[in-house]
């Protein structure tokens, strides 16, 4: 029996147009009707996805064109969000991976080809962006084809199809001279070269949980691909968990996501992508449901580990508690738990310290995307810089993780850059130079070392330096990295900062707070462009008298301060500093607000030393 159903993932590196692609498809298949307005980078559908135009859930629609389903996945592109990449493997038969015409594969897609072409799913290569200036698609062929033999494709794979075109102005060809109608040819190659799904519609129900989702009605709902029988609400389940524990339960409901919506549907038989709701409040990605009780589990893709870990904190600086809702540690604590059921990359772990836990991801970016949401909706928490996870090898010796680093800027700032990268511990790999001027730099890097970095490459290349990173390996430590080589201005004082006394720290450094901004003591309120913590006053007022007017003030300029991202903020902050984040403000400060007290930590080791030695 043939089943006329198609199941693909969308991959490609950041901004290599896999989301303006679906649009695409979306708008083939006919999902619009004719008189709809139709929706931008549709498949972005969480508010900081729209915000930073990047895609950081994995989430899956479908479009029907001439009798067949072809149900498509859209994935992210940053090597954060990895681990969304990895699970839906196990949901797909083959990828549409998206290369610019321009900047060709990169890192990001050479790590999610690797476990697509691991999995033995067939790929389909789309050279997109081939209307922009210096795009060159055969180049970009040659170097796709030298990829898939680096990460030892089969003779399949390696024959994979190739369309060129340009999702953004809705073509797609057989070959790069081609005449530029629509997307047809793209839809014909996606049926005739994703095989069919394996899958045996007479066996019993049997379907891996690869994403969950949230309905306000049913509860949780497991979303997969059935691999065996069929399910429709008031059938018998059974969860298989990881352990081999068995829970039995109803469905519900379930759900098809056809076009921009989920339905209720009557049910899905085998091949297909469905999403359902049994009542079972903890189900979790990777487990298997099942039609019979004496069914085994099946395998599950294995994740990469994480490598950078912050601890989330309870606000308890003197503002806490007055722009939040949710503000005790048991409320952040069920926040994270809650985010662990549905991201399989992340791990939360209490520390000794009450209030305090240890929340660890592939990246900084992914946790500053979870601190983000969190403070959206109203918590108020207290972040840490980011730490590598540390690991000892068999005799002890500390290892760390290191990174493959990708960076391409004009040549006029190879200098700076490779500077930056050695006193970051990196070491050059590889480094070539186009005829344009472009340089491409491949460097080993420690994780440690990248922190920061990206914002250190926009200002050394005035924002042409692009980077992208890759897992490597874990390796011996690299000593001592000094990434900040400024000191800070804490204030001594609490209460609302006055222009007055801004105007005579402006020659001290550079601001962080405006006039009027709430400041308490310990709040770092500026930069000192000398090494050290300089203690400041930024709430002093002007004391009045016959001779000195309190109008003067109001015409004084000062420069505007500098106001932090949630990332730049964390990967600024030191060891002894946090971020404090709000649903309105995110405020940098001192671990110790008290200034005696951050004295005495500092002094504590060596005043013991002196006692020794008498």
């Amino acid at each position: 029996m043939s089943l006329k159903i198609r199941n693909l993932a969308i991959i490609a590196h950041v901004d290599h147009g896999k989301t303006t692609l679906v649009d695409q498809l979306l708008q083939a298949g006919g999902t619009y009707r004719e008189n709809q307005a139709q929706q931008e980078r549709a498949m972005d559908s969480m508010d900081l996805e729209k915000e930073k135009g990047i895609t950081i859930k994995a989430k899956n629609t479908s479009i029907h064109w001439e009798g067949y389903t072809i149900n498509i996945v859209d994935t992210p592109g940053h090597a954060d969000f990895g681990a969304e990449v990895e699970r839906v493997m196990k949901m797909v038969d083959g990828v549409l991976l998206v290369v610019d015409a321009f900047g060709g594969p990169q890192a990001q897609t050479r790590f999610v080809l690797r476990k697509a072409l691991a999995e033995g799913l067939k790929p389909i290569v789309v050279i997109n962006k081939i209307d922009r200036p210096l795009a060159d698609p055969m180049k970009v062929h040659d170097q796709v084809l030298e990829l898939f033999l680096d990460l030892d494709a089969t003779e399949d794979q390696f024959n994979a199809p190739f369309a060129y075109g340009s999702a953004r102005d809705g073509y797609f060809m057989d070959k790069p001279d081609d005449e530029k109608v629509d997307c047809i040819p793209l839809l014909k190659k996606i049926v005739e070269f994703i095989p069919e799904p394996k899958a045996d519609p007479e066996a019993p129900f049997s379907m891996l949980v690869s994403n969950i989702e949230w309905d306000n009605f049913v509860g949780r709902v497991a979303v997969g691909k059935v691999l065996g029988g069929s399910v429709k609400k008031g059938d018998t389940v059974w969860l298989i968990r990881k352990d081999g524990t068995k829970q039995q339960s109803k469905v519900m409901k379930t759900f098809s996501y056809s076009g921009l919506a989920t339905t209720d549907s009557e049910g899905c038989s085998a091949g297909g992508i469905v999403g359902v709701a049994a009542g079972i409040d903890n189900v979790d990605i990777g487990e298997t449901l099942a039609g019979a009780a004496d069914m085994e589990g099946l395998p599950f893709v294995e994740i990469d580990p994480p490598t950078v870990s912050m601890q989330f904190s309870i606000n308890d600086g003197p503002l806490a508690g007055k722009e939040g809702k949710h503000v005790t540690s048991r409320a952040i604590r069920e926040r994270l738990m809650h985010e662990l059921k549905t991201n399989i990359s992340i791990q939360v772990e209490d520390t000794d310290q009450a209030g305090v836990f240890s929340v660890s991801a592939r990246g900084a970016m992914q946790i500053a995307v979870l601190v983000e949401q969190m403070r959206r909706e109203g918590f108020e928490v207290c972040v840490s810089r980011p730490t590598v996870i540390y690991r000892r090898d068999e005799n002890g010796k500390l290892l760390e993780p290191f990174e493959t680093l990708y960076v391409e800027a004009p040549g006029d700032y190879a200098q700076g850059i490779l500077k930056s990268i050695s006193n970051r511990k990196g070491l050059l790999e590889n480094m070539d130079t186009e005829a344009s001027g472009r340089v491409f730099i491949q460097a080993s890097i420690p994780t440690r070392g990248l922190i920061g970095f990206e914002t250190e490459l926009v200002n050394l290349t005035s924002g042409h330096g692009i980077m992208s990173h890759l897992f490597k390996e874990y390796a011996e430590h690299a000593g001592e990295i000094v990434t900040r080589t400024t000191g800070t201005l804490v204030s001594m004082d609490s209460g609302a900062a006055t222009t007055y006394s801004l105007q005579a720290l402006e020659e001290r450094g550079i601001l962080f707070v405006g006039p009027n901004d709430a400041v308490y003591a310990g709040m770092l309120v500026g930069e000192n462009p000398r090494v050290g913590d300089l203690p400041v006053n930024p709430v002093k007022e002007k004391h009045l008298d016959n001779m000195r007017s309190s109008g003067k003030d109001k015409t004084s300029k000062l420069t505007p301060p500098v106001r932090f991202s949630l990332e730049r903020a964390i990967e600024y902050i030191d060891a002894d500093e946090l971020v404090e984040a709000t649903p309105k403000n995110i405020r940098l400060r001192k671990r110790i607000l008290d200034a005696n007290a951050r004295k005495r930590a500092a002094k504590g080791p060596s005043v013991e030393d002196r006692s020794n030695r008498g």
